[in-house]
């Protein structure tokens, strides 16, 4: 089955409470409609770092979020997911307020996983960002997971 690295923003919309805002309740919603059938169609990993960020904030939520993705084997950090940390905070040109969205790249990319689901459109399913990894994965000669969000992984009828 294909592989999936599941970053921290999927079991957050799939935990939370329904959001009054139009289009995060519909990406919740993607979330709930791809989730449902998931582990019949992908083998679903989580890292460290996801696991360290679904514990973070409400009590009652973490555990939510933490119980969503109970039983997913969980990547363990590793000198090849800390040297593509390195190269990727120096050549992505990312913000430093985007330095924990380049290790979830780094684990996805390590690993060798076929895709990364997030919901972070802003640094990480992001055309730019995309292009830029493809290139620097290409010049170190290393496989470049598809970064996608949930409804470009729906069930097709």
């Amino acid at each position: 089955m294909p592989s999936v690295y599941v970053e921290t923003t999927i079991p957050s919309y799939l935990t939370a409470a329904p959001s009054r805002d139009l289009i995060v309740a519909a990406q919740q919603q993607i979330t709930h409609d791809w989730w449902r059938t998931a582990t019949q169609r992908f083998d679903l990993f989580v890292s460290e770092l996801v696991l360290e960020e679904i514990r973070a904030g409400d009590p009652q939520f973490a555990a939510r979020r933490v119980e969503a993705v109970r039983g997913l084997p969980v990547l363990g950090q590793n000198d090849d997911v800390r040297s593509l940390v390195r190269i990727y905070r120096e050549q992505l040109g990312l913000p430093h307020r985007a330095r924990t969205d380049v290790v979830h790249i780094a684990f996805a990319v390590a690993y060798e996983l076929d895709y990364l689901l997030t919901w972070n459109c802003a640094h990480i399913a992001n055309g730019y960002v995309v292009r830029r990894l493809m290139q620097i994965n290409h010049g170190l000669g290393r496989f470049s997971p598809l970064l996608l969000t949930p409804g470009e992984l729906l069930e097709t009828p």
